[in-house]
């Protein structure tokens, strides 16, 4: 069986945290295609997003008292393990700090938050009755590699295999540095069948808001062309060429 995204030992699921609900939609619905909707048989109400029919992520409102004002908006990312609990303490032990203890989701599953030795967040998933984004390998607009870059890849590398007991097949550790690097975070990278498209979207005018060029910074990876893709309040995704 082919390992990819979703797959245990792997990351499952994103949450998009934000306070611009309205403007989250409307830059990733315009640029990415993806689709938002209201879950109605969820108790929630929570908003899915998806692609093609397959759900790939979810979008919280931080401005549900459930969060702290300060919160900023972010990208939560949750890794499929087998034991929350067992898992929590093995990162600990290898480093990790424990930011959210281990609890039960509803029936859905049961999760834990901590910081990495790097400094990057992640929270791991125990499946129970979600197990999280199901898509078919090279769909358009679906996750495609989780990207971490820090200042100690190897390190950091290290960590997710010891803490898992499973290396991250589908994870890409980069190293960087300078004063100008950014504090280490996962990103997704989105796969697309056509860059240039998603910024010219970007860009507008057309179904996209048209954020302008701050929307949109183009990269080299290991000679590859990449678009750094974000929002008005900073989430950002990768997004890579499908080979």
């Amino acid at each position: 069986m082919t390992t990819r995204l979703g797959s245990l030992n792997e990351f499952c699921w994103m949450d998009l945290k934000t306070r611009d609900l309205a403007g989250t939609v409307a830059f990733f619905a315009g640029t990415l295609g993806w689709r938002f909707a209201v879950d109605e048989e969820d108790w929630r109400r929570a908003t899915k997003i998806a692609v093609g029919g397959h759900l790939i992520g979810g979008v919280s409102d931080l401005a549900n008292p459930v969060y702290p004002p300060d919160t900023p908006a972010h990208i939560a990312y949750y890794m499929a393990v087998d034991n929350v609990d067992r898992r929590a303490e093995a990162a600990e032990g290898n480093g990790a700090r424990l930011v959210v203890a281990p609890f039960d989701a509803g029936d859905q599953g049961r999760m834990a938050t901590l910081i990495d030795p790097v400094g990057a967040a992640f929270s791991l998933w125990q499946p129970h009755h979600f197990t999280g984004w199901t898509f078919p390998p090279r769909l358009a607009g679906a996750p495609h590699r989780m990207v971490l870059a820090c200042d100690q890849p190897d390190k950091a590398r290290d960590f997710y295999e010891e803490t898992t007991g499973a290396p991250l097949i589908c994870a890409d550790f980069i190293a960087t540095g300078g004063s100008s690097a950014s504090a280490p975070q996962w990103e997704l990278a989105v796969g697309v069948g056509d860059l240039d498209c998603i910024v010219a979207r970007a860009h507008g005018p057309g179904p996209a808001p048209g954020h302008g060029q701050d929307s949109v910074v183009w990269s080299d990876e290991a000679g590859r062309r990449v678009v750094r893709l974000s929002s008005p309040e900073g989430l950002t995704f990768q997004v890579r060429r499908l080979e």
